[in-house]
């Protein structure tokens, strides 16, 4: 039974600014260094056998933190687990959008990358994955519409209505040809540091 781990990055200055990132490669913020750190001791007392990781920076960044502290097991990049693609609005915020392009920017052809085209890259990357790491516990960082959209064509009776949030992680099994999620969007490690340094 293959598990599979799918991680937010961290936060970045765009995230805190409300900036629409999409393939812009934008570092992590220094709180968002700090939430990889946290996640990164969190799953370094946990048993996984690989990482994949977005190519993008912000990604790249937060695999790093978990390789360094899970006994520097395998960190390999793939582009076809990056963001989705934002064409036009990308680095703008809502506000900037409703005045370029008014309330329904959502409905019009700004470049965004097709629904078809994110599922197609997502499901060919994690059928090649589950094919050569039978039995193992594969961790992948990607981004939040990324994993959203994976995550409503592989298991579409979970409640994936609360956002993905910085660091989170949503654990996945297969088995017998199923996919069942096991835990969704979980951040305790940021919440067990925070009492700890209350």
């Amino acid at each position: 039974m293959t598990k599979i781990g799918l991680i937010r990055h961290g936060i970045t200055a765009w995230n805190k600014e409300g900036r629409a990132q999409g393939s812009s490669d934008i570092p992590l913020h220094e709180e968002g260094l700090a939430e990889a750190e946290r996640l990164a001791e969190r799953l370094g007392r946990e048993s996984w056998d690989v990482i994949y990781s977005s190519n993008l920076l912000r990604a790249k960044q937060t695999a790093e933190a978990i390789q360094e502290k899970t006994g520097s097991i395998p960190l390999h990049l793939d582009p076809r687990i990056r963001e989705v693609g934002g064409g036009m609005i990308e680095g703008t915020t809502e506000a900037e959008r409703l005045e370029k392009w008014g309330k329904d920017w959502r409905e019009m052809d700004l470049g965004f990358e097709p629904k078809e085209s994110i599922i197609h890259r997502g499901l060919e990357f994690l059928q090649e994955i589950t094919d050569k790491h039978p039995g193992e516990n594969v961790l992948i960082v990607s981004h939040g519409s990324f994993i959203r959209h994976l995550l409503r064509e592989l298991v579409p009776h979970t409640d994936l209505s609360s956002p993905l949030k910085n660091t989170s992680i949503t654990k996945l099994l297969i088995k017998d040809s199923q996919w069942i999620c096991e835990l969704y969007n979980c951040t305790k490690h940021l919440e067990v540091k925070q009492i700890e340094s209350c």
